[in-house]
């Protein structure tokens, strides 16, 4: 408990009154002086003493006359929207500017400072959080809910993309919307998508993102049959760094995909569409399983599990290893989720109690329904991964049937798929790029990179 203070004396309030006085008289002693030319100094005593009471003897020092260190210092804190006033120094300031709009105008000659004052806050001015600030450029892409445009900033002439959400009159803003922004407003990391301004009006809510040029999806049909393996590191190396920041702070994205992962012109990779993401600070059993693209959803999702954690981001994360790595989708599901289901478990073997315990209790399991398959090596499915160094069984890590076998996004930075890659960029800070490393860049990918290397490779590999 708080001791309470003791209340003051009188004498002690009139001392602390008298202090105060003192205080202000001095502040303003060092702008009072005595008048020096009628016309411009006579505009201020006629403003100035209408409110003070003051007399035609008591004028104020113009803005010209003042020390450079306290102009900056009132400058600065004259464009503060969100400063509350500080006593009478800060109207007498205001009051100058007056005398100087009066002087400039009288003489047809616009003043200097006068630019400097009024430049940053004129009204068309564009400014952040404004429709107008921002230019649309060409449209990149149209969902259920939301355009998205390439724009342009013109506060500061960047690129930018603007996630256009329709507003329903009678539904109002979309969930989804309001749950990605107040989550990415919280996410400052240069693997995850920066969210630079939110713009809301009566018919849209826009997001503004950094503008990044393409993504995972385009860059793999760009360069199909696999990407170059050093690229596969980088990128995978990025999407682990993302998520291990986002799971730490018990944030679920829920929709990993490759259409989701934006690729920059120097390699960088980062984590965007918040839109099903979930913050998950406590056990909860009520989560939605329609979550997650078909072909990149978990088979405990795909059996009706609404109780999951940081392992469903994990499954998604096996599956675009290895799609980068074979230059083919895991999992493609043509039909529907029985269809989906009966291809993971052609590869993983078909899941009992003695594989994943409860799997009986999930909702969709129906022993019955599937074809009891054996579960084989990952590289009868995907040979590719047999030509990467490490590649198979960090894959098998992450599709993991038993969710709470898979590795998490901060143990798998550390897997030895990842030996070569310089020891700098574990200790690089949240905002800094590992391209700032700089040994580390991007290889040209030519075509089908992942090539068989030898027969004696390809042989030893067989015998594991």
């Amino acid at each position: 408990m708080c001791d309470l203070m003791p209340a003051a004396q009188p004498a002690e309030k009139i001392g602390k009154m008298k202090k105060l006085r003192r205080t202000l008289s001095e502040s303003f002693s060092r702008i009072a002086f005595k008048k020096e030319d009628s016309g411009f100094d006579e505009i201020c005593v006629t403003k100035m003493s209408t409110r003070s009471g003051q007399g035609s003897d008591s004028l104020i020092k113009p803005l010209d006359t003042i020390p450079e260190d306290r102009k900056v210092q009132r400058t600065q804190s004259g464009f503060d929207p969100f400063e509350k006033p500080a006593g009478q120094v800060k109207r007498v300031h205001s009051e100058n500017n007056a005398c100087i709009n009066a002087k400039s105008s009288s003489s047809g000659k616009e003043s200097p400072k006068l630019r400097r004052h009024s430049s940053p806050s004129s009204p068309t001015s564009p400014k952040f959080g404004k429709a107008d600030s921002y230019e649309k450029l060409e449209k990149l892409g149209e969902g259920s809910y939301a355009t998205v445009y390439k724009g342009k900033s013109k506060v500061n002439g960047k690129l930018v993309a603007l996630k256009v959400i329709r507003l329903q009159e009678e539904e109002g803003t979309p969930f989804t919307a309001i749950r990605e922004a107040s989550l990415l407003k919280g996410l400052k990391h240069t693997n995850i998508v920066l969210l630079h301004d939110i713009i809301h009006t009566k018919e849209t809510l826009t997001l503004v993102f950094e503008y990044v040029h393409t993504d995972l999806c385009q860059y793999m049909d760009k360069h199909p049959g696999g990407l170059h393996p050093d690229n596969v590191r980088l990128f995978l190396f990025q999407l682990l760094r993302g998520l291990s920041y986002t799971h730490q702070r018990y944030i679920l994205h829920r929709d990993l995909k490759p259409q989701n992962l934006l690729i920059s012109d120097t390699g960088e990779l980062k984590l965007a569409d918040f839109g099903l993401a979930r913050a998950k600070s406590v056990p909860s059993h009520t989560y939605s399983n329609e979550v997650v693209t078909l072909w990149y959803r978990p088979p405990d999702v795909l059996l009706g599990s609404t109780d999951y954690s940081t392992c469903l981001d994990m499954w998604g994360v096996g599956c675009i290893f290895v799609e980068m790595i074979q230059g083919a989708a895991a999992f493609p599901g043509m039909k529907d989720i029985q269809d989906q289901l009966e291809r993971i478990f052609l590869v993983l073997g078909t899941p009992s109690e003695e594989t994943w315990p409860g799997v009986h209790s999930l909702p969709h399991f129906k022993p019955d329904r599937f074809t009891v398959y054996s579960p084989k090596k990952l590289r009868q499915a995907w040979n590719k991964l047999g030509y990467v160094d490490h590649a198979e069984e960090l894959a098998s890590r992450f599709l993991q049937c038993f969710p709470k076998n898979r590795l998490s996004a901060q143990a798998a930075l550390h897997h030895e798929f990842f030996s070569h890659l310089p020891p700098r960029l574990w200790e690089l800070p949240d905002m800094s790029s590992i391209f700032s490393v700089p040994s580390v860049k991007l290889q040209p990918e030519s075509g089908d990179s992942i090539q068989v290397c030898s027969k004696s490779k390809a042989t030893s590999n067989s015998k594991h």
